[in-house]
């Protein structure tokens, strides 16, 4: 029909761009709704990149079903609550073997469209009969079949020009996915030396040579409160690729530690004491939804630091987590005051209180209170280590085999004392790096390996406030016009 007169379209809002930095890029292990994704097969047991959460969401499939998808909860908060890029995703369900039979069941039609309300189902191995025939119909040709990104559900609708025009109710039947036969083995991955492949935590490794960035931020929310995961998590993080240092996020298990009392054993039975970990209860809650801690914790983390030049030298704690409440795993809600969160922290567990807002609260690692080394106890003083020794690395790997000779020296010296001072005092109160003869024997020297000798100073958190408050008894009587 044609028209005549002016006219006004309106499109859907268009979303934030989300900020993307470098120095702490999470790395995700866990499980998504693939059979959502265009190919479901190259997504599992890959490192996938995404520059925001739609990228992700649409590369792995999403749900709000986030005790069994648990990528979700990453690409949840880092669409919802911090709009932060870019995160690797790790998928881990196998549409092949982490499957079970959708049994025939007939489902009705309404507008030429049926509703299958079950979530998880493949297109692989799919059928769609008529209820009148025995025949089953084509894709493509008699219906198409998608998926509704709100409730991940499949929807089949008939074609005009196709066999099942005229049925009133479809029978379904095929495959889906079983997240429960998913196991930690499977997030703590293996290297198979027959095919050089690895799975799960193993493929850690694989990132910085495949995608070009250094994980800064390593989880696997709903999985990394078994113990065997959280340690797994903690050592890939103190050495990636024999050279790169990260931080872990580890969940205490809200089964175990109902109560901020039961942190401190729950910690220690599950070993999280490494330098490379920060330990979290409990859970955060959104409304209705669960998200686990290291989730929320870890987006927020990434948030702060692409704000502050992408330098992680300021704490997670007392930051704002946007969410609505604290609970357990299960939903169960609980309330932790200042002082109750305080006492977690003397167990090197970082919480949440509610000061005008839930807040993130606790400066230590894991290391803490076993180690005083203040390089490993606490956080920003152990990533800005962290992120010294990987700026460091990519700085100067193109200098690697040069002739090793007074030019390059300086060359180094000079490069790295002027690049540390441009963060002092804002980011710590100063660096510098020197060429010591001592350090370099001639049989170094012949063998082509040189040493420097690197001194940084990043700031410890203000962890405690402390105002001597006394009655001016002297004061008040002066204005009062007592006294002789």
């Amino acid at each position: 029909m044609s028209k005549h007169g002016v006219f006004v379209h309106e499109e859907s809002t268009a979303l934030s761009a989300p900020i993307t930095g470098n120095c702490s890029v999470q790395v995700v292990i866990g499980t998504a709704p693939v059979n959502m994704a265009a190919d479901p097969a190259a997504v599992v047991n890959k490192p996938i990149l995404a520059n925001s959460a739609q990228e992700a969401m649409a590369a792995l499939g999403y749900s709000t079903d986030f005790a069994d998808y648990t990528l979700c909860q990453t690409m949840y908060a880092t669409a919802n609550i911090y709009q932060i890029s870019p995160v690797v995703y790790i998928n881990v369900l196998d549409p092949k073997k982490h499957k079970k039979t959708l049994a025939e069941t007939t489902y009705q039609v309404n507008q030429m469209q049926a509703v299958v309300n079950k979530p998880g189902v493949l297109m692989d191995g799919l059928t769609v009969k008529g209820a009148t025939g025995s025949a089953a119909l084509v894709a493509g040709k008699d219906y198409v079949a998608e998926f509704d990104s709100a409730t991940g559900y499949l929807i089949i609708t008939l074609l005009a020009a196709g066999a099942g025009k005229s049925e009133t109710s479809l029978k379904i039947s095929g495959n889906v996915l079983d997240p429960s036969m998913v196991t930690k083995t499977e997030i703590i991955g293996a290297y198979d030396p027959s095919t050089g492949s690895e799975t799960g935590a193993q493929l850690i490794r694989r990132i910085y040579p495949d995608l070009g960035v250094v994980p800064g931020l390593i989880l696997a929310p709903g999985w990394s409160q078994i113990p065997e995961v959280g340690v797994t998590l903690a050592a890939k993080a103190e050495n990636i690729n024999g050279v790169f240092k990260a931080m872990a996020l580890l969940d205490l298990d809200t089964a175990k530690a109902t109560k901020y009392t039961d942190c401190k054993k729950i910690k220690e039975d599950s070993g999280y004491t490494s330098a490379h970990c920060m330990v979290l209860w409990p859970s955060d809650k959104i409304g209705e939804l669960v998200l686990a801690k290291s989730a929320v914790v870890a987006a927020m983390i990434a948030y702060q630091d692409t704000e502050n030049d992408d330098v992680p030298n300021l704490s997670p704690s007392n930051k704002l987590l946007g969410v609505t409440g604290q609970c357990l795993a299960d939903g169960t809600e609980i309330f932790v005051d200042q002082d109750q969160a305080s006492t977690v922290n003397t167990y090197g567990v970082v919480t949440a209180t509610n000061v005008n807002g839930w807040r993130c609260w606790g400066n230590y690692t894991g290391a803490f209170p076993g180690s005083n080394d203040a390089k490993d106890i606490w956080i920003p003083v152990r990533r800005m280590f962290d992120w010294q020794a990987n700026t460091f690395i990519q700085t100067y790997f193109d200098r690697v085999d040069d002739p090793m000779n007074q030019v390059l020296i300086e060359s180094i010296v000079d490069s790295e004392n002027i690049r540390c001072a441009a963060y002092a005092p804002d980011k710590w109160a100063g660096a510098s790096i020197e060429y010591r003869r001592d350090d370099n024997p001639t049989t170094d020297i012949l063998a082509g390996k040189m040493t420097f000798r690197q001194k940084i100073a990043p700031y410890t958190p203000a962890q405690e406030i402390d105002n001597t408050l006394s009655y001016d008894t002297e004061l008040l009587a002066s204005i009062l016009g007592g006294g002789e």
